[in-house]
């Protein structure tokens, strides 16, 4: 068993929402609109051995495109928390939406060595015809998806099953729902597993008041990875994906707002 990691989340977005907006069909809760901040996170996890980084971020254009509030870009992003892209041996994909996978162009080029890992479904359903209808397509960035591509051919992105060791003592486990392949990301650190649940969890209000987000690919899948989540994190810690309660729940007085401390490491 390797060394427990040290797991970060960096903040280096934010955006105003309101409930209407996040959650499906909203009006079924016959309850008032509501304001509702919504943070953007990747997350790093990293012991003596290795460092690995948990999605990328979106890039300047992508969040100009949306409206979004981009605090960091990601080679600032990763510097506030310590490293940066040539001292990264993992590069793990969740899933290919823009806010996800738009800064993964700073992994990949000359000088850096990252091995890319998403899921196999993923990766085939965004570079197959589905993934450019309207409604799908709005949610990601067509020269990220050709990079993707790119990467393949280069071999550099590793397409995995259902479940997928990215490490020793960090698995890739494929959920569904938010998007076709959609993963969480389980990591081992000194206080019991963090459970990294990226989309398939933005806001912890989807667990305790089972709430589907308002974008889905299967809502079924969806409530099914509620259902797994919730079981996953009855023996560690969830972090949910967009959620401003992530800093509320995890942050320490020493952190700063743009990375917040999930699991510290194992002192010696």
């Amino acid at each position: 068993m390797s060394e427990p990691y040290e797991v970060l989340a960096v903040r280096y977005g934010t955006r105003q929402a309101s409930a209407a907006e996040v959650f499906l069909n909203y009006h079924a809760y016959h309850e008032p609109d509501r304001p509702l901040g919504m943070d953007y996170f990747f997350w790093v996890a990293r012991n003596p051995a290795r460092t690995v980084v948990i999605d990328t971020g979106f890039s300047p254009a992508g969040s100009a495109a949306r409206g979004r509030t981009m605090l960091m870009d990601t080679v600032p992003a990763l510097a506030a928390a310590g490293t940066a892209p040539d001292a990264v041996a993992q590069v793990v994909l969740t899933h290919a939406h823009y806010d996800h996978i738009g800064g993964l162009p700073v992994f990949t080029g000359t000088g850096t060595g990252a091995e890319v890992i998403m899921t196999r479904d993923e990766y085939d359903f965004w570079t197959g015809p589905m993934g450019r209808r309207g409604q799908f397509a709005h949610t990601t960035e067509a020269s990220e998806i050709a990079h993707l591509r790119e990467l393949r051919e280069a071999g550099r992105l590793t397409l995995a099953g259902r479940s997928h060791t990215i490490a020793p003592g960090i698995e890739l486990i494929q959920v569904g729902g938010h998007t076709p392949g959609q993963a969480v990301v389980a990591v081992a650190t000194a206080g019991g597993p963090v459970i990294l649940a990226s989309d398939a969890v933005h806001y912890y209000e989807e667990l305790e008041r089972d709430r589907p987000f308002s974008i889905v690919a299967n809502l079924a899948d969806m409530y099914a990875a509620f259902d797994q989540i919730r079981e996953m994190g009855a023996g560690g810690r969830v972090v949910a994906g967009h959620d401003p309660l992530v800093a509320e729940q995890f942050g320490h007085p020493e952190d700063s707002p743009e990375v917040i401390t999930i699991s510290r490491a194992q002192r010696r």
